[in-house]
C-alpha cells in the first residue's frame, strides 16, 4: 500500500488549495503537521490491566508504542489520585501518519454502523480538527473476539492552517467525508 494520501495530497490537494485561497506561494498551503491519538480508560483506577490492553490495542492500530499518560491532579469524586496512569497517547508523524490517516478513511469509518459522515463542526478555531471515535472495533487490526472491553479514542488532526475554512478544505481534499 503506497502512500496514496500523502500523493493524492501532492498531485491534487495543494494545487485546488492553492487556487482556492489563492496563495501566492506553495508554501503558504497547509498542510498535515501530525495526527494525536488519545484513549483514556476510566477503570484504570481500580485495574492497570485495562490500561495496558487499551494501550496494546492502540500499539496494534498505529504501529507505534503508545505514551502512557498519568493524572496530573487528585479527584476525589472520580476516585482518582495524581500520578495513577489513566490514558495512552500516541502521536503520528510522517510516513506513519499518512499510512494511519488512509487506513482510516477507506477501511476504518465505512465500518462504522449507521456512517453518515462525520461533523463538520469539531474544528478549535485554528484549523484543527477533532474527531472522537466510540469502539476501537472498527480498526482491521482489531480481533473482535480477544477485546476485554470497547474503548474509545480522541484523533486530533494538527494541521498549519490559519483559519477552519482552510483546515476543512484541506481535509475534505485528504478525502475525510464530511456530513453536509
Amino acid at each position: 500500500m503506497a502512500l496514496r494520501v500523502k500523493d493524492q495530497y501532492q498531485s491534487q490537494a495543494v494545487p485546488a488549495l492553492l487556487k482556492e485561497f489563492s496563495y501566492k506561494n506553495v508554501m503558504q498551503v497547509p498542510r498535515l503537521e501530525k495526527i494525536v491519538i488519545n484513549t483514556s480508560v476510566k477503570e484504570a483506577t481500580q485495574n492497570v490491566k485495562v490500561l495496558e490492553t487499551a494501550a496494546e490495542e492502540l500499539a496494534l492500530i498505529t504501529g507505534q508504542k503508545p505514551q502512557v499518560r498519568r493524572a496530573r491532579k487528585a479527584i476525589a469524586n472520580f476516585k482518582l489520585r495524581a500520578g495513577i496512569p489513566i490514558g495512552a497517547r500516541v502521536t503520528l508523524r510522517g510516513r506513519r501518519m499518512w499510512e494511519f490517516l488512509d487506513r482510516l478513511i477507506h477501511i476504518a469509518l465505512p465500518r462504522v454502523r449507521d456512517f453518515r459522515g462525520i461533523s463538520p463542526r469539531a474544528f478549535d478555531g485554528r484549523g484543527n480538527y477533532s474527531l472522537g471515535i466510540t469502539e476501537q472495533i472498527i480498526f482491521p487490526e482489531i480481533n473482535y473476539d480477544r477485546i476485554s472491553k470497547v474503548t474509545g479514542m480522541n484523533i486530533s488532526f494538527v494541521t498549519t492552517a490559519n483559519t477552519d475554512a482552510e483546515g476543512k478544505a484541506l481535509l475534505a481534499q485528504l478525502g475525510l467525508p464530511f456530513r453536509q
